[in-house]
């Protein structure tokens, strides 16, 4: 079970992290955020990148500090107008499932297995992945 919980939070996390970390050949630039709704944020986006084009909106999902105004260094999502964040504010913020994973699989090794110090380790993990996180954004 605890096997199946990091699986699936690396699962989670994969579909963004990958375009953080492989983001070479990727159209990288500025977003400019214009407007935030619940969840998503859209603006300008200003490329930094050779061959990359400029686009009057693209849009990011929204975290703990997009406002109005903010600028943001992005990575394009290939074949949208989707951005992810760059930088370490957006690798932890594409890691964030993996740590919650990792939170409850601590508890399901230490519960279920009585690993005692495998599962202070795993949650522990979790819980400076999900830290690093909060004071990266």
């Amino acid at each position: 079970m605890a096997v199946l919980l990091v699986v699936a939070g690396v699962w989670a996390s994969w579909g963004t992290a990958q375009h953080v970390m492989l983001s070479n050949g990727r159209e990288r630039g500025t977003l400019t955020v214009a407007e935030c709704g619940e969840d998503r944020c859209s603006g300008s986006y200003a490329p930094r990148s050779p061959g990359s084009q400029a686009r009057s909106r693209v849009v990011i999902d929204r975290s703990i500090d997009v406002r109005k105004g903010a600028r943001l260094p992005v990575v394009v999502k290939p074949g949208s107008s989707e951005v992810v964040r760059t930088g370490a504010a957006g690798f932890f913020h594409a890691w964030m499932p993996l740590g919650g994973a990792l939170v409850f699989a601590g508890v399901v090794v230490g519960g279920w297995l009585r690993l005692t110090r495998v599962a202070w380790v795993t949650g522990l993990s979790g819980a400076l992945l999900l830290g690093a996180a909060f004071v990266a954004l």
